[in-house]
């Protein structure tokens, strides 16, 4: 099976997994699946609003895998969907 259907399939098995992730779980899945469908952040500035947590945490998620490869970030995203499915 190719890469790109391998991440299809770890997108759906992601919202089907028995126990919920944690909230560090959840910002990897977050920021590999952005790294691998739009590739490096282009905004270089965090979420202005000084109480959204959840909106900084995410972009800062996604802006530490800045450089890393589409192909890359999908690996780990399978990866990752697999490791959790155990």
């Amino acid at each position: 099976m190719e890469l790109q259907q391998l991440f299809e399939q770890a997108v759906i098995n992601s919202k089907m997994l028995g126990d919920k992730p944690s909230n560090e779980v959840l910002l990897q899945l977050y920021s590999l699946y952005k790294q691998s469908t739009e590739g490096d952040v282009t905004d270089d500035k965090a979420p202005s609003n000084a109480f959204d947590f959840v909106g900084k945490a995410k972009f800062n998620a996604w802006s530490e895998l800045k450089g890393k490869s589409k192909e890359e970030a999908m690996k780990a995203y399978v990866d990752l969907v697999e490791k959790l499915k155990g």
